[in-house]
């Protein structure tokens, strides 16, 4: 997440309540993403340095346990940049130009200079982010799978480039021996109908039937998926997108709820102010006075109801709406009840690290040390990989 101000409801209910239940089923790394934020605000550096620590606040207090899951903070494990710089020497500039985000991001900023490498190359950055911890599965919006498909684009050229160990044919038959008769003959019928007829099962199936082995080594199974592939040792896994369902808390004015619109409710908001700025929403044009019927539909409050009130509620909405037989602020005051209570429990818990900033230091240090540790490793592969192990 990248650290360019303060959370607010829409992060908690698109990204981080998602976090919190991956982060008890996967081994999860988290990271505040300051490099990425200089892509679009290298010119308010402030801003980064004054959203960061906010920022990790924010997310243990909504429920990050750092005991089950890595947090930590981009720029302090500088593997990031320098598996970035190498897979850059591989990347084709027109895959970073057709990444979708390219061009509408430039639509949506054009107050901002843009015209920069660092905006143009950050698909490739997010790339080494996921590609340097080989993340089997990357959680993400429908909007973001195409940096997903750039990220599995460019580990299938490097390990096309560099996975080539000498005898590669050889040692992956070698390996295919090992499974025994049965299942070599099967490995290899699979492999002759994903390589001749492109048959997605097929490859599916000869997967499955590679990790099903119990007598093979991690070479041998990466020298078998990558000639079953057409590549070879797979040195970078390909990553798969984990779908997350779309954000649809609502903003103050009914839109997605964002900070460029002026329409949010911050995470450490006061109960005063969330309260206020409920209470000033505007609502159903058609009701110019109390005694003037609406129609929730046309109301942005509405939006709210359905996210926080349960069906007893929502049906005395629509009732008191539709027969004006109550008015807006009664209407409100439920929503206003139920925010106030969920930012209850997260603010609590804010409190307490803000009281004691040295245990959130503690929290994002031991996950940068843990973080880099994992990245050396694969840097010491893809160095030797592209032949810069010099002895």
């Amino acid at each position: 997440m990248r650290p360019t101000g303060r959370l607010h409801l829409g992060h908690y209910h698109g990204v981080l309540k998602n976090w919190i239940e991956l982060q008890h089923s996967h081994e999860c790394f988290f990271f505040i993403a300051d490099w990425h934020a200089l892509t679009t605000h290298y010119q308010e550096p402030q801003i980064v340095a004054d959203s960061v620590w906010e920022m990790v606040i924010d997310w243990l207090a909504a429920g990050l346990e750092p005991r089950v899951a890595t947090v930590f903070i981009q720029s302090r494990v500088p593997e990031h940049a320098e598996l970035h710089l190498l897979l850059s020497m591989l990347a084709p500039l027109s895959w970073l130009e057709r990444v979708p985000s390219f061009k509408d991001q430039q639509e949506k900023l054009k107050e901002r200079d843009l015209a920069t490498y660092g905006f143009l190359g950050y698909p490739l950055l997010q790339s080494a982010d996921i590609l340097i911890y080989k993340a089997g599965w990357v959680p993400v919006g429908e909007d973001q799978v195409p940096h997903v498909e750039v990220t599995r684009e460019i580990a299938r050229r490097f390990n096309f480039l560099y996975g080539r160990e000498p005898g590669f044919a050889a040692k992956a038959e070698e390996s295919a021996r090992k499974m025994g008769k049965r299942s070599a003959k099967t490995y290899h019928e699979l492999r002759t109908r994903y390589r001749e007829q492109g048959d997605s099962k097929a490859l599916e199936d000869a997967r499955a039937l590679v990790e099903f082995q119990q007598n093979l080594s991690t070479a041998d199974r990466e020298r078998l998926l990558g000639f079953v592939e057409g590549t070879g040792k797979i040195i970078l896994p390909e990553p798969q997108p984990l779908l997350t369902e779309a954000s649809k808390m609502p903003g103050l004015d009914g839109q997605k709820m964002s900070k460029s619109y002026g329409n949010t409710i911050e995470l450490r908001e006061s109960p005063e102010r969330v309260a206020q700025k409920l209470r000033t929403m505007p609502t159903d044009p058609a009701r110019v006075r109390r005694s003037d019927p609406g129609d929730p539909e046309k109301c942005p409050v509405w939006a709210l109801h359905k996210h926080y009130s349960n069906d007893e509620v929502q049906a005395w909405v629509q009732w008191g709406c539709r027969t004006a037989g109550i008015g807006c602020l009664e209407c409100k005051q439920p929503v206003i009840d139920a925010i106030q209570a969920e930012l209850k429990l997260i603010q609590g818990r804010a409190r307490e690290y803000e009281r004691d900033v040295d245990v959130v230091r503690k929290v994002v240090a031991e996950g940068c040390d843990a973080a880099r540790t994992i990245a050396r490793e694969t840097l010491v592969e893809v160095r030797g990989a592209m032949g810069l192990a010099y002895r």
